[in-house]
């Protein structure tokens, strides 16, 4: 059985990054798109020479950017099976996406994270704050809700229609942890595979700012202990 898989990209200025991750992702993806968070740089431009959908969201946050794609995709005659978000950054590898959607074809699982392995990681690639709240935030998921991530990566995959039932809503950085939350609430199935990281090409605007990581820190952990004693 053939799987229509769609790439949902934020990105805002990613324009030295976007053509690099959109030259990499593998064949298999029947349509790329690629929402421009406000950007002011060439973003747009260059996605659209790479042959993206490319959208763009006024709003700032990571989460606003999710929900145009995917609002996007909610108005097409035909949905796709699976959903892959992936960021704009070229800290990924692009071409390691067969390998997060094949849970989800051959294993039929729900939701599949990359996990930023550290033994496949960059040297510098995630900053301490990163590192830091990676640990506390899946270690406050295995103590509260008895869950196995080890990461937030961002890099995942999901089917599309447990997608739409999660009912998404942040708009910022609490969409990684949000999904992942929900989905341990409704019983989905889940796994990580391992995936390589390295340095982004340029510098973050969450982890890459004091104020981006401490905002970033307050809403993951804020989404933790409101389903803690939900």
């Amino acid at each position: 059985m053939n799987h229509t898989i769609k790439v949902i990209i934020p990105a805002y200025n990613e324009e030295h990054s976007i053509s690099h991750v959109l030259q990499e992702i593998p064949t298999i993806v029947s349509e790329v798109i690629v929402v421009s968070n406000n950007s002011t740089d060439a973003t747009e431009e260059v996605a659209h020479q790479h042959g993206a959908t490319v959208l763009r969201e006024e709003r700032m946050g990571y989460g606003y950017a999710c929900l145009k794609g995917l609002a996007y995709i909610a108005e097409q005659d035909q949905t796709p099976d699976i959903v892959v978000f992936l960021d704009g950054d070229y800290s990924d590898y692009p071409e390691e996406l067969t390998k997060i959607v094949a849970p989800i074809i051959e294993q039929d699982i729900d939701l599949v994270i990359g996990a930023r392995d550290k033994k496949l990681r960059e040297d510098g690639s995630m900053t301490i704050p990163q590192i830091f709240g990676n640990w506390l935030a899946t270690n406050l998921m295995k103590l509260f809700f008895g869950a196995t991530f080890t990461d937030l990566g961002p890099f995942r995959a999901i089917k599309y229609d447990r997608l739409r039932s999660l009912n998404m809503q942040d708009k910022t950085y609490g969409w990684t942890v949000e999904m992942q939350l929900k989905v341990i609430k409704k019983k989905f199935t889940y796994m990580e595979v391992p995936v390589r990281y390295k340095k982004r090409i340029g510098v973050s605007k969450v982890s890459g700012t004091i104020k981006g990581a401490i905002f970033a820190g307050i809403k993951i952990l804020s989404w933790i202990f409101k389903y803690s004693f939900a």
